[in-house]
């Protein structure tokens, strides 16, 4: 059934990182370096959206220390001012499991449809080139949150930066501060269980 007032759904979201996935997985060049430059290295949008699919793969527990790390350096470049997202060798050499990418994408649908039918370029101010220092520096502490092994805390952090990476994508400033804010919740979160850990842990010892 057409949209009404003429109006065309916008695309999906995860489309882009779908098909080229697909047919780089099929090209036999699929990796981290290659998926980037083909959905615009130079956006550290894309860079972010992609990296946090990365961190939210089916993976064994403590693998936020190595996930969490290209994160770390796209903001922590973001921070210092650089123009575009540079990556290690080894890093964009790296190999992605298509299906593990795919499973990923498909169990975050319930947030991105969300997020489809509300963006739009707005408050793009806040994209400004002397606001980047301040907003790399914000996600590199929630990066910094995601990178430190704390049970039940991971996903969260994952995910604002996900969402920020859509906001950041799409110049959606309403929806890169939703994700500025639940990144500031789960870094809170963080803190409050690596306190009752300590806490515990010296109740124990005493």
């Amino acid at each position: 059934m057409p949209p009404e007032n003429g109006q065309r759904r916008r695309p999906s979201l995860s489309l882009p990182i779908l098909r080229l996935s697909r047919s780089q997985h099929l090209a036999g060049t699929l990796t981290l370096g290659n998926l980037l430059s083909a959905l615009g290295e130079t956006s550290f949008g894309w860079a972010i959206v992609v990296f946090s699919l990365f961190t939210l793969l089916p993976l064994p527990p403590g693998s936020s220390l190595i996930t969490a790390l290209p994160l770390l350096l796209t903001t922590g470049q973001m921070m210092l001012g650089y123009t575009h997202v540079r990556l290690p060798g080894p890093l964009a050499r790296s190999r992605l499991d298509p299906v593990k990418l795919r499973r990923t994408i498909l169990r975050l649908r319930p947030v991105t449809r969300r997020l489809e039918r509300i963006l739009i370029p707005r408050y793009t101010l806040l994209f400004a080139r002397r606001n980047e220092r301040l907003l790399g520096l914000m996600l590199f502490v929630i990066a910094f949150a995601l990178f430190l092994p704390v049970p039940l805390s991971g996903w969260f952090p994952a995910i604002s930066l996900f969402v920020f990476g859509v906001g950041l994508v799409e110049r959606d400033g309403l929806v890169a501060t939703i994700g500025l804010g639940l990144g500031a919740a789960s870094v809170l979160l963080t803190a409050t269980i690596l306190i009752s850990l300590v806490v515990g842990a010296e109740a124990m010892i005493d």
